[in-house]
């Protein structure tokens, strides 16, 4: 369902003068910067129903394989390769309208998601009593805490249509009875056949979801294999 092969994401260098343009023009580098390398030479396959948790510290390239994968970015060398209808949470929240309401922002960020109103139409119970926010879904979304803002956002995700699942740490959201039901939905999904991404710090919910761990340090892949000695491997690095 996904490979990556050898896959590198460069950025430019940025220049340290300063933000005016005064300094901008008074900086002459003599010898150019060389560019950030936030992933370097990725290899990887992840067949249809497998389950992967990526590991690594701050800043070792986490959101950036993420963001190659959903294509927010674009690798600067290399090959990836998805097969099958692709969703993401990589920002749960992203698009709700504060001034609407909890069942307006649901069409809202099913749309942006790629739903059609009949698909959210015909999901909105089950979306709904997911969230347990029946009660409040009349209610502008500003006056929700942010944790039921979260799990209202995170419930819309979780009920799309798709063959693989990427997930960037929004398993944090909600309290625990909540994240239970996450994690649950979230099997139901992989029994269906469904492939997975999770990146998350947090290790038993990796031990739960995931069967296979990618820990990356400084861009580059520093162990591919069981989630187990994925996480120890992971322990071992601090």
């Amino acid at each position: 369902m996904i490979t990556f092969d050898q896959v590198s994401k460069h950025y430019p260098a940025t220049r340290r003068s300063g933000n005016t343009l005064r300094t901008a023009l008074a900086f002459r580098p003599s010898v150019p910067e060389p560019p950030f390398v936030a992933l370097e030479a990725v290899s990887f396959h992840l067949p249809q129903g497998g389950a992967l948790g990526v590991l690594g510290r701050n800043g070792a390239g986490k959101s950036t394989l993420l963001k190659l994968l959903t294509r927010v970015s674009r690798p600067t060398t290399g090959c990836i390769t998805v097969q099958g209808r692709l969703s993401s949470l990589l920002e749960v929240g992203a698009g709700f309208h504060h001034d609407l309401s909890g069942r307006e922002n649901i069409f809202l960020a099913g749309a942006i998601l790629g739903m059609s109103p009949a698909a959210i139409r015909a999901r909105m119970e089950e979306i709904v009593a997911f969230s347990g926010l029946a009660d409040f879904l009349a209610q502008p979304v500003r006056t929700y805490s942010s944790g039921m803002f979260l799990r209202l956002a995170f419930s819309v995700g979780i009920h799309l249509d798709c063959d693989i699942l990427v997930i960037d740490e929004a398993l944090a959201v909600g309290d625990r009875d909540f994240q239970a039901r996450c994690l649950a939905k979230i099997a139901e999904f992989r029994q269906g056949g469904g492939t997975l991404v999770l990146v998350s710090h947090d290790e038993h919910q990796l031990k739960a979801v995931c069967d296979r761990g990618l820990l990356l340090a400084q861009g580059r892949i520093q162990f591919d294999g069981d989630i187990q000695r994925a996480l120890a491997h992971y322990t071992l690095s601090f």
